[in-house]
């Protein structure tokens, strides 16, 4: 196991009716930023529930709404300069990890003089940040538990990572009720994300780290289990409770602990985003079955055999046979259980004219993964998924 140092610095108010902790947002100020989407949080209630404990804290409250599902830089820079104009002193999104994330860069460019897209580019610039609250309305990104945001810029087809320790949300409210109301699209969209990041760091190279590699499987399962409970019935609690916290563990940083790679799948799939602003996880979705039966081999087949067996419950001996029974199972789930899409043409891709400078992007952001992929591997992938 390698060397690592362990620290996540949010506070979770988990369960229903936790949004009366909103009034510790006085803690940092008076002035406050709410960051929200297409005002779905207005028809569910839950703007005016936050807006009436804000008011009864004495806030005093801006307001940037209209997130995109991937978030655009051009709504960083407005919130920004909001921050900059009315010297807020705090930033509360409300939604899902597209807000967050929008939310996160929008309180460390709140602290920076220059544009907001070098914080993207460059992490290394992000030194503060505005404190960061957030109400999840959403299980998927874990954006609510973790360091990270993905901010695009459609003009220059870019979709690009970034983090830092002050990113991490000070607070996060976590209510699975107000999950009930997201669709099933978006249901299966956001197990497909956190099975993904789980993946991510279940396929490592490095010994001693069953314990992390239990964790992931016990995920997997819990999404296996619940998923298709949560978008069959929408308003179970158990369900969507389930799912919100293994979205949260899934990329919390627990599971990667000691078995650090580099991931792989998203950074193809944040090209298919930059490129044709597809949904995130039902990219990853369609990317993740072709890439693990593009590396499984005889050295990886004890990994894909391992998840079939501990996540799928596959009784095959043969870890060759037992991998690909497990992949086979892993789609049925994606394609069958959950009506993900299964190739880029169901999503509205019609050719394979950006697929080499996808992967030219792409391939930098992949080194160092489970199994080293070349541009030529990523283009493959590419054409494998696209019918």
């Amino acid at each position: 196991m390698n060397n690592f140092t362990y620290s996540i610095p949010t506070t979770i108010h988990f369960g229903k009716n936790q949004i009366t902790h909103l009034n510790e947002l006085k803690e940092s100020g008076n002035r406050v930023l709410l960051v929200y989407g297409s005002g779905s949080i207005k028809r569910t209630g839950i703007y005016d529930e936050a807006m009436n404990i804000l008011k009864e804290n004495h806030m005093d409250v801006f307001e940037l709404a209209g997130v995109e599902p991937n978030p655009r830089i051009e709504t960083v820079r407005k919130g920004a300069q909001i921050c900059k104009d009315n010297q807020i002193d705090m930033v509360l999104a409300i939604g899902g990890g597209s807000t967050i994330d929008c939310a996160k860069v929008v309180a460390a460019a709140a602290v920076y003089d220059k544009d907001a897209w070098d914080l993207v580019i460059h992490p290394e610039y992000i030194q503060s940040a505005l404190p960061i609250y957030t109400v999840l309305t959403l299980s998927a990104t874990g954006s609510e538990m973790d360091p990270f945001a993905v901010i695009s810029d459609l003009t220059k087809n870019e979709k690009l990572g970034t983090r830092a320790h002050c990113l991490f949300p000070k607070m996060s409210i976590l209510d699975p009720t107000y999950t009930f109301t997201v669709s099933k699209k978006q249901t299966a969209s956001g197990v497909a994300d956190m099975m993904s990041h789980t993946f991510e760091n279940y396929f490592n190279n490095v010994e001693g780290t069953q314990m992390q590699a239990g964790f992931a499987e016990s995920i997997l399962r819990c999404c296996i289990q619940y998923g298709p409970i949560a978008c069959n019935q929408p308003d179970n609690y158990d369900a969507r409770a389930s799912l919100m916290w293994c979205s949260s563990f899934a990329i919390n940083g627990t599971i990667k602990l000691g078995c650090e790679v580099k991931w792989c799948i998203h950074p193809m799939e944040h090209e298919l985003s930059a490129f044709y602003d597809i949904t995130h996880g039902q990219g990853l979705a369609i990317l993740t079955p072709v890439w693990m039966e593009y590396i499984l081999n005889e050295q990886t087949s004890a990994r894909f055999a391992q998840m079939a067996r501990n996540v799928f419950n596959i009784t095959e001996n043969d870890d060759m046979k037992a991998a690909q029974l497990g992949i086979d199972a892993l789609k049925t789930f994606f394609f069958e259980t959950m009506h993900l899409p299964r190739t880029l043409k169901e999503v509205g891709i019609t050719n394979k004219d950006q697929f080499e400078i996808m992967a030219k992007k792409a391939y930098p952001k992949c080194k160092g993964s489970f199994v080293p992929l070349s541009q030529k591997d990523i283009i493959q992938i590419f054409e494998r998924s696209f019918e």
